[in-house]
């Protein structure tokens, strides 16, 4: 009889290398992959190993030289600031933005593919105390934007209402980025198997913890975005 590797076995060891990896790790495994880089090809544009740059993404106690942590930031077109950690508490686009940028208007295709890569966006509604805007966690199914929200968070305001969902993305190293907006009405999923079927197709839990058991569909009316280039 053929041995098979259970499912919790398989969640055990994930959740086993992803507590082995150290703050520097995890920001260098990032930038790669935003970049769609093999750790191969980080290395070498770095001029180092592949063995070593998976030593530094899996390894909490790795802790590379300040001449090893310059040639990566180059590598992955960012700082030894941002490797580091340093800007973890500072607001996106703080850098200066590049000598000739160019605003490029996306169309409804390409803006939907950067949604379907899930993430945090901002949900923009109406409340008793005035506009709102809040972050939460998405996930996108069925050519919808899907969240879940408490009964009690301001969220779940959003239900029954024409709201706003407002995605981004921020390259700081090289002064470009993109933006997507929604503009739809948002419903509440109540079927169970729909619920049941969502929890299984959500990319993340949301970040904030708790119990968050609201599902909300964000149909949408119209879509728009754009993208600022350097050239």
């Amino acid at each position: 009889m053929s041995e098979q590797t259970s499912p919790n076995a398989v969640s055990a060891t994930t959740d086993s290398t992803d507590s082995a990896r150290g703050d520097i790790g995890r920001r260098i495994a990032q930038r790669r992959e935003e970049l769609g880089l093999t750790r191969e090809k980080a290395a070498s544009r770095a001029g180092t190993a592949p063995g070593y740059v998976q030593y530094l993404e899996e390894q909490s106690t790795a802790m590379p030289g300040t001449a090893v942590l310059i040639r990566l930031a180059d590598a992955l077109q960012t700082s030894v600031a941002a490797l580091r950690g340093g800007d973890a508490d500072l607001p996106p686009g703080v850098g200066r933005a590049a000598r000739h940028p160019e605003l490029v208007e996306l169309s409804a295709e390409e803006c939907w593919i950067r949604l379907s890569r899930h993430g945090v966006g901002r949900l923009a509604i109406d409340t008793p105390e005035g506009p709102t805007i809040v972050p939460l966690n998405y996930t996108v199914i069925d050519g919808a934007v899907m969240f879940r929200t408490a009964s009690d968070a301001v969220p779940a305001t959003a239900v029954g209402a024409h709201v706003a969902f407002e995605v981004d993305h921020i390259d700081e190293a090289l002064s470009q980025g993109w933006s997507v907006l929604i503009r739809g009405f948002a419903r509440a999923v109540t079927d169970p198997d729909a619920v049941r079927r969502l929890t299984e197709l959500a990319y993340s839990g949301p970040w904030a913890g708790g119990e968050r058991d609201v599902w909300v569909r964000l149909e949408p009316v119209d879509t728009s975005g754009r993208r600022i280039t350097v050239r």
